[in-house]
């Protein structure tokens, strides 16, 4: 019998010999995982159940309530939000939100600053993913001034001191996030996500992005501006590649990191920003293409 280690996707004694086929493999091996993978991705979403029932909204607080912490970031899905309450789910969320945590955070991402010349300005560059990404952008109290990354943040919680320019530094905002070890909280998304998987990537060098230095003008009131040199991260093999998303999510569930809870077709995950990357790294360091295969 094959023995297995808590979370592990490989049986014990053979990574090392894992490692070294797969650091030997031509590049179109790995490209043709990755693209067995994207296709693998959207045939388990063309068969995913998408119908969500309504749900008392008791369920759901009690949910939260197991979460006593000051600080969340939230990624969410408005959509499966209002199938399940029947109400605005953006003040619904929000109301929740407040009553239980100091503070919430939220991606404000705006990849159009990798445009030639791009600009960014804090109080003015509407976020470019997801409804409640947008309307909690009017709510915020806060932004870091990441041109191509940056945190929406509603109460106390600051970045002061992080690194401002290199998005994925260790000693940036996402590094700060994995030190406090952050909670974060899915609501209504499809699969699992999470901003710290692009710092872990970063972090430990994955093959498959590139570091990349963008030039342009950071604005950070109507007056005030400064043009900046700031590094980020860019997918070159962007068209073939997907991170496996149920791959993550078995295996943190597996490993005990991620909690997950189905209400009526709602799904609601919750697991911390330095949990998540202590049970990533070993995965990658044994293929440095985990994520996206």
């Amino acid at each position: 019998m094959v023995s297995r280690s808590p979370g592990s996707l490989e049986p014990v004694g053979t990574n090392g010999l894992r490692r070294a086929v797969l650091d030997t493999a031509p590049q179109r091996v790995h490209r043709w995982r990755m693209l067995a993978n994207r296709v693998g991705m959207y045939a388990r979403d063309a068969r995913r159940d998408r119908s969500v029932g309504r749900v008392d909204p008791e369920l759901f607080d009690a949910v939260l309530d197991r979460y006593a912490t000051d600080t969340v970031f939230v990624h969410v899905g408005l959509r499966d939000v209002k199938r399940a309450f029947a109400c605005n789910p953006y003040e619904f969320l929000i109301e929740r939100f407040d009553d239980r945590f100091e503070s919430v955070l939220n991606p404000g991402f705006t990849p159009s600053f990798r445009s030639p010349d791009g600009i960014y300005h804090e109080q003015f560059s509407t976020p470019a993913f997801g409804a409640f990404s947008r309307l909690f952008f009017e709510d915020c109290e806060y932004r870091t001034d990441d041109p191509t990354n940056s945190i929406l943040v509603r109460g106390p919680y600051r970045f002061d001191g992080c690194v401002r320019r290199d998005s994925w530094s260790p000693e940036g905002p996402f590094g700060q996030l994995d030190r406090e070890n952050v909670l974060y909280l899915n609501v209504g998304t499809d699969w699992l996500r999470s901003s710290q998987i692009h710092y872990v990537e970063s972090l430990l060098g994955v093959p498959y992005i590139e570091t990349v230095e963008y030039e342009g003008v950071v604005y950070h009131d109507e007056t005030e501006y400064e043009r900046v040199t700031h590094r980020s991260h860019e997918y070159p093999y962007d068209r073939e590649m997907r991170w496996n998303r149920a791959k993550l999510e078995n295996g943190l569930r597996a490993a005990g990191v991620l909690e997950s809870y189905d209400l009526s077709g709602l799904t609601v995950r919750a697991f911390h920003a330095r949990e998540l990357r202590e049970w990533l790294t070993p995965q990658i360091e044994v293929d440095p293409y985990f994520v996206i295969t």
